[in-house]
């Protein structure tokens, strides 16, 4: 699991074709303190393994499910990426619940000043703009950020200066594509309302629905 704040980029210094995906060679632009064979690191927003480890400098493997729902394929050797390593039980969770399972690709349809901070307005496909909600979380490139507005199939963001400065979302330009992971908490309490069918028992279970939540005291 990942927060979606980003400890800081790495540059991709070689890719290569692996088992039906790619291999990439990767170089952090911070120190990687007791790096841990095996580790998850979060590249541009997705959970990769890390391994041969030296330093500064790991590989990581990318599965063709990885480069078919990503943008990760479209990297030419020295692209610049976001780095965040897998959390600790002890650390801050200054963003919010990440996976680093990447939902869908979107595209960047505006970019405009406003005072210090910069509005971005992203297109996604409109089955996954249900997710995104005015005020809610959405993660962009492995970035944890605060939706300011939404309608089907578009919403913007504010980010600030020290975002732009210190991830990639600053080198962002209109056409590029991010990799974006909606709220996962989300996409679970659909799950229940909509409820599922027991195939043991033949009916539906732990659906939760108006009727529900009047018999229970919520309201």
């Amino acid at each position: 699991m990942f927060t979606g704040i980003v400890a800081g980029t790495g540059i991709l210094r070689g890719r290569r074709g692996a088992g039906g995906g790619l291999a990439f060679d990767l170089e952090a632009g911070f120190d990687l303190a007791d790096p841990e064979e095996g580790e998850s690191i979060a590249i541009n927003g997705i959970c990769l393994t890390a391994y041969t480890i030296a330093s500064r400098r790991f590989t990581v493997d990318v599965s063709p499910e990885t480069l078919t729902r990503t943008t990760l394929g479209d990297l030419g050797v020295g692209a610049l990426v976001n780095m965040e390593r897998a959390l600790r039980l002890s650390d801050r969770l200054g963003g919010h619940i990440v996976s680093g399972h990447v939902d869908c690709v979107a595209t960047v349809r505006e970019r405009r000043p406003t005072g210090a901070f910069t509005l971005f307005t992203f297109s996604l496909p409109e089955q996954w703009s249900r997710y995104v909600i005015e005020k809610g979380s959405v993660t962009i490139d492995g970035v944890s950020l605060t939706v300011n507005s939404c309608r089907a199939g578009r919403f913007e963001v504010s980010i600030i200066p020290h975002t732009l400065q210190v991830t990639t979302l600053g080198r962002l330009k209109i056409g590029d594509r991010v990799n974006i992971e909606v709220d996962i908490i989300g996409k679970y309490v659909e799950k229940l309302l909509v409820g599922q069918p027991s195939e043991s028992l033949g009916q539906e279970q732990g659906k939760i629905n108006p009727a529900f939540l009047a018999e229970n005291g919520f309201f």
